[in-house]
C-alpha cells in the first residue's frame, strides 16, 4: 500500500494505491483541496479521509511518497515533514517525486500529448516567474526543474507543448499552451508515476531552487551616543 502526498501548488493532495514503486496496482481514494495557503490545515485531514475511504490503516502502509516541488516554501515543508513523521511512525519506505514530473505523468495518461512528444511544464513560482522543465518523452526530464521568468526561457522551449500554471499567467511568453489541462498536481497521478516509473524516485529533499524571502536579521548597528 502507497500514499502520496503533494503541496507544491495551490492542491493540497493526497492518495491511496493498492502498489508499490515497480509494483501495478490502482488508486484507491483521492482527497483534495485546493487552497494555496492551507497546506498545514488541510493535509493531515485529506490523507486520513483518504486512508479510510481506501479502508487502509497507517500501520499497513509500506511506502509514502512525497511531492518535493519545486514549490512555495511552507507549502513543501508542510507536505515533506507530514511524509516524513507518518514514515517515522508507520515503517513504510519513504521517498521523493519532483512535482512537475507529476504534471508531465496527468497530460501522458489523458493522451492530449504523445509519449515521444516533447513538453514544458511550467507552474507559477510567483516573483513573475515559473518552475519549469522539458520532458522530450515519457516523464524523464531533459531540462530542469529550473526557476526564472517565463519570457527569458530558451526560444525553443518557450514553443514547445505546455502545460501548468504558469502558461495560463505568461501565454504571450509561453506560446505552446494547451486548454483544459489541470494546473495543479493530483497525488492519484504522483502515486501512479511512482509505482509505474520507479526510477524517477528521488530523496525527499525539497527542490526550493532559490532562497526564501524572509531572511534572518544581521547583527543591529550599533549607535553611538
Amino acid at each position: 500500500m502507497l500514499l502520496a502526498l503533494d503541496t507544491s501548488t495551490a492542491a493540497v493532495t493526497a492518495a491511496v494505491h493498492s502498489g508499490a514503486p515497480g509494483t501495478p496496482g490502482t488508486v484507491l481514494a483521492v482527497e483534495t483541496v485546493v487552497d494555496a495557503r492551507g497546506a498545514g490545515e488541510h493535509l493531515a485531514p485529506a490523507a486520513h479521509r483518504a486512508l479510510a475511504r481506501a479502508g487502509v490503516t497507517v500501520d499497513e502502509l509500506t511506502d509514502i511518497v512525497v511531492g518535493v516541488g519545486p514549490g512555495p516554501f511552507t507549502g513543501l515543508r508542510v507536505g515533506i515533514v507530514t511524509g516524513r513523521v507518518l514514515a517515522l511512525t508507520s515503517g513504510a519506505a519513504l521517498h521523493g517525486v519532483c512535482s512537475l514530473d507529476a504534471l508531465a505523468a496527468d497530460a501522458r495518461e489523458r493522451g492530449v500529448v504523445a509519449a515521444d512528444q516533447p513538453l514544458l511544464v511550467a507552474t507559477d513560482a510567483r516573483r513573475k516567474e515559473v518552475y519549469w522543465a522539458v520532458y522530450p518523452r515519457d516523464v524523464h526530464r531533459s531540462q530542469g526543474p529550473q526557476v526564472g521568468p517565463a519570457a527569458e526561457l530558451p526560444d525553443d522551449v518557450r514553443e514547445l507543448p505546455a502545460l501548468g500554471a504558469g502558461v495560463a499567467l505568461y501565454p504571450d511568453a509561453l506560446t505552446g499552451g494547451i486548454p483544459d489541462l489541470p494546473t495543479e498536481v493530483d497525488a492519484g497521478v504522483l502515486a501512479r508515476l511512482a509505482a509505474d516509473h520507479p526510477e524517477v524516485l528521488t530523496s525527499t529533499e525539497p527542490l526550493y531552487l532559490r532562497r526564501p524571502d524572509s531572511q534572518v536579521p544581521g547583527q543591529r548597528k550599533r549607535v553611538l551616543l
